[in-house]
Formats: C-alpha cells, structure tokens, sequence
C-alpha cells in the first residue's frame, strides 16, 4: 500500500531531505585522491550526529556503516574500506538520515580528480535522467512514466539499466511501498497522486545491465567490470508538481513545488 504523506508530514520530510542532503554535498567536497572511503563514511556519521539525526542506513538489515560508498565497477551498497581513492575513479555516495521519525535518503556519483571523457559522460547521462525522470513525479502520472524517463534517455545513449534494484516510496521508514524501476512503460503501473513521496535513483552502467553480489552479502558490481553511476533524489508529489526534498536550497531560495526540475 502506497502510504500518502500530509503537507506537515511532508515538511518534516523536508527537514530530514535538506539535512542529508547538506551532509552530501559536504562529502562531495571530501572525495578527492587518498582519501580512505571510511574517512567519508565516519565524517558522515558525526555530521548526521551532530545534526540530532540518526544515520538510517547503519544497522539496517545489519548493515554495519553510516553510508554506502560504491566504486567504479560498485553499483550499490558497497562497504566503506580503507581503500583509498585514486585519480580516475568514480565515486558513489548513497546516505540516509532519520530525523524526528522521518527518513531523506540521497546519492551522488563524483569524478575523482581527472576522469576519463566515457566515465564522466556516463554520469552526466545518469544526473540527467533523475532529472527527466522529477519531472515526471506529478499528479495523474503513472509509475512506469519515471521508469521509462530514465530508460528511454539512459539507452538512448548506450547505456544500460540496472533491473536488480529499484528505487522506492519513502517515509517514517527508508522503504516503503511502492517499487519504482529505473524502466517501464509510459502509462503503466499505479497512478501518482499528491502527497505520494519517492526515492527515485537511477543506476546506470556503461556495459551490460548483469549484476552480482560480492561475498560480503552487500556489495553489488556489475558482471562486465564495466563501471555504473548512481544518482538518488527524495521527491514530494504536490498538487503543483514535483517538490524535491534533498534538494539543497539557501535560505534566499523559495522551497515550494518545483515546476521544472533544474
């Protein structure tokens, strides 16, 4: 059952969405050659902390860290290590916060120092998408419209969707109802009403869609080697249209609905 969220629901949302995503940009700025993924990982923690939130992902399913941090070939839930970052790499961060019992989960996918031209087009492919794919968060359309937003531009330049994982519906927890692909048809699956809120993340490889999970029981790669990007925004479905909630705004930009995703 899609669980409907109330305008003062979907503001604690919003707290929760600005904080996290405050927090990613702040690690953003940390990705950089030789830094250790669990560095990011600890100064995550102690930023969601601070902030009196509760890291969502640690302990989830016994999910032992603060944050998924996910490497080249790593799609998601990749373990933060002491591995450290090298020119070249791409990096995904995916991070959760629960805060006064509402959850905003988001990701990004960042170039470590100088990336080759393919890697960073993958990911400009993959922001893009997301962005496509908002836009179709609006009342009366359907669930396949943000599915086939991302599919349709995503393989339109070469790239391939990833059919093992899925975003979701998003709330007083990390995982709700309903499933929302990174595929579809247009006008298929349940209607969209207001105050529906998703995580919608496209996952995007530059090889073929296969995947498997490492030994840890977590770490997802792709079967090719090829590497994958990652982008995840907390989306509130508004009468006016989509209402992005980690979308972080200064206190000079306004927070109502917005009408074209930007």
């Amino acid at each position: 059952m899609i669980i409907g969220k109330s305008k003062r629901e979907i503001e604690k949302m919003r707290a929760a969405g600005q904080l996290i995503g405050q927090v990613l940009q702040e690690l953003r700025g940390m990705v950089e050659p030789g830094i250790s993924t669990i560095a990011i990982d600890r100064a995550a923690e102690q930023m969601i902390r601070d902030a009196g939130a509760l890291p969502t992902f640690k302990g989830y399913h016994g999910f032992p860290y603060s944050i998924c941090v996910s490497v080249n070939d790593q799609v998601v839930h990749g373990f933060p290590s002491d591995y450290k970052l090298k020119e070249g790499d791409l990096c995904s961060i995916d991070c959760g916060a629960t805060l006064d019992g509402f959850v905003g989960d988001t990701a990004t996918t960042v170039p470590v120092g100088t990336v080759r031209e393919d890697w960073l087009r993958l990911v400009r492919v993959t922001e893009e998408s997301l962005e496509l794919a908002i836009e179709q968060c609006r009342p009366g359309k359907h669930l396949g419209d943000i599915g086939w937003a991302v599919q349709a531009y995503a393989e339109a330049h070469g790239y391939s969707i990833v059919r093992d994982y899925v975003g979701h519906g998003i709330g007083r927890r990390m995982h709700e109802d309903p499933q929302i692909p990174n595929y579809g048809r247009p006008g298929q699956g349940p209607k969209i009403k207001a105050g529906y809120v998703f995580a919608v993340e496209p996952m995007v490889n530059l090889g073929s869609h296969f995947t498997k999970v490492l030994s840890d029981g977590w770490t997802v790669v792709t079967l090719d080697g090829q590497p994958s990007a990652h982008v995840e925004h907390t989306i509130a479905i508004t009468e006016h249209g989509p209402d992005v909630l980690t979308r972080v705004v200064s206190v000079n930009q306004s927070q109502t609905a917005v009408g074209t995703a930007n």
